[in-house]
């Protein structure tokens, strides 16, 4: 990226004044080319929202026919979700029950199985593509079909997510600002930006780590508890920041960003699960009741070996308790292990190696992994290990697991691709993420190799635990205080 960026100004100096220039910063460079790339995504997911007249009466209809979304690889569940959860109607998420009949002919009733905050963004953005239908037929603005105004609509809030997730990393690169690049340029964002809804997840999580960096854990607290009622996965950062604060004694800023977390979530969640307990249960019953994904180790081993599951055949409805409890203690086990490398290694971990192990351990041994999650990894592992034909290669990889995945779909029948061909790719993107880990652990024991610590750098993202000494608690087993510790004493101080 060093070189690349000689075309622009070349990397930053070690006196530079960023901010300074006019127009050309090395920030807004990164940023219009996230949003270049950002156009191509949605140029790839254009041909899905093509209309023809196949409606009643030679109405306007997408047209979806003959598998298209598969076969042109622009699925978005944008699409499908805009009726299924009757948004076309403005009906209210959580509030409006669904009735959807199963296989064996019984009906079963269903709400919008998001967490509150990436519902509530549906509801925003179909009101706000329902204003915009009106204006066309007022004549005022330019029309097309309500859903296609509606996938629009969230784009460009999608749009607007994903550069805040690149502002916010290449806030938190610091000299190595065009890192950022990295995020910015990802094949992954042209493949899955907008797929599906994770890209808000991305800003509050990238957004939570700029605010922890700049010593602010009860906004960082803020975010993440914003980021958690999105999805799930930037809880998980929490852990990074506990198991770095106890081995710098500095647990009083964790527990403030623990208690405005909590404080966040709930003042999201709180009103929705009174007032619409059924519909605001219904991502946590989903979570639980449903099988092993495509995309999940499970069922790769599954269309392999054709075993059946911890649990064997399910009845509709019926939890895999085995399954669920197996990929808990799977991840129980990732949390203990980073948790040991965090505390042990000769020399305190940055906070972007940690949460990318934690995310990426979710993953790996969760039972579902649907495609957009691989977002996740992005921002982190540009923090973590900015390496970037490793991490180019890595990219290419995860967004080429795409074509095969909408060739299974598309079916056998249509002249797809068998299952196997599909969970195969899925065994090499697995694969290249284990080896990402391997290589940050491998950054934590010798941090001599670590990009970022070059030149006296401590940690970009570490805010108020950069420059602390080591000081594990008195009641830390010896054997998980730091290797070569010496009890209390300073290290030497290093520049954030």
């Amino acid at each position: 990226m060093r070189r690349l960026s000689t075309v622009i100004g070349g990397p930053v100096g070690k006196h530079a004044l960023i901010g300074r220039a006019r127009f050309l910063t090395p920030l807004r460079v990164v940023l219009v080319i996230a949003v270049a790339i950002m156009a191509l995504g949605w140029l790839g997911k254009a041909a899905c929202i093509q209309q023809y007249p196949g409606g009643p009466d030679g109405a306007q209809t997408i047209d979806w026919r003959d598998g298209r979304q598969y076969v042109a690889l622009c699925y978005s569940d944008t699409v499908p979700l805009y009726g299924v959860h009757r948004l076309n109607q403005l009906a209210f998420p959580y509030k409006t029950a669904l009735e959807q009949e199963a296989a064996d002919g019984s009906i079963t009733t269903r709400y919008m199985e998001y967490p509150v905050l990436t519902g509530l963004y549906q509801f925003a953005a179909a009101a706000i593509g329902s204003v915009w239908s009106e204006g066309a037929r007022a004549g005022l603005l330019p029309g097309a079909l309500p859903v296609v105004v509606y996938f629009n609509v969230s784009a460009v809030g999608l749009a607007l997510a994903w550069l805040v997730t690149v502002w916010a990393t290449a806030l938190l690169a610091g000299r190595r600002i065009w890192d950022a690049a990295l995020v910015a340029i990802s094949p992954l964002v042209i493949v899955h930006l907008f797929t599906n809804f994770d890209a808000i997840a991305t800003a509050f999580a990238a957004t939570a780590l700029l605010a922890w960096s700049r010593k602010k854990p009860m906004l960082a607290g803020v975010l993440l508890g914003l980021g958690t009622a999105a999805k799930l996965y930037p809880l998980f950062i929490l852990g990074a920041f506990l198991v770095l604060a106890i081995r710098s004694a500095t647990l009083r800023s964790w527990l403030q960003a623990v208690a405005t977390t909590a404080a966040t979530w709930l003042a999201i969640n709180l009103p929705i699960a009174m007032l619409y307990p059924n519909g605001w249960n219904e991502f946590f019953r989903l979570n639980r009741e449903r099988g092993m994904d495509p995309d999940s180790i499970y069922n790769v081993i599954r269309t392999f070996t054709g075993w059946q599951g911890f649990d064997g055949p399910l009845l509709p409805g019926e939890s895999p308790s085995i399954l669920n409890l197996v990929s808990l203690l799977l991840f129980l086990l990732v949390c203990a292990g980073v948790g040991y490398i965090a505390l042990t290694a000769p020399r305190r971990p940055r906070v972007a190696q940690l949460c990318f192990l934690l995310v990426a351990g979710f993953l790996l041994t969760n039972k579902v992994w649907s495609p957009q999650y691989s977002l996740w990894l992005v921002p982190l592992a540009v923090l973590a290990l900015p390496h970037i034909r490793i991490l180019l290669a890595w990219m290419a990889v995860d967004a080429l697991v795409w074509a095969p995945r909408m060739m299974y779909y598309h079916g056998i029948s249509n002249k797809g691709l068998p299952e196997q061909w599909f969970t195969a790719t899925v065994v090499v993107r697995d694969l290249a993420v284990l080896a990402l880990c391997a290589l940050i652990i491998r950054q934590i024991y010798r941090p001599q190799e670590d990009l970022v610590r070059q030149h006296g750098v401590d940690d970009p993202v570490g805010g108020v635990i950069t420059g602390k000494p080591d000081a594990p608690p008195r009641w830390l087993p010896k054997w998980l205080h730091p290797r070569g510790h010496q009890s209390r004493q300073r290290q030497p101080e290093l520049r954030p």
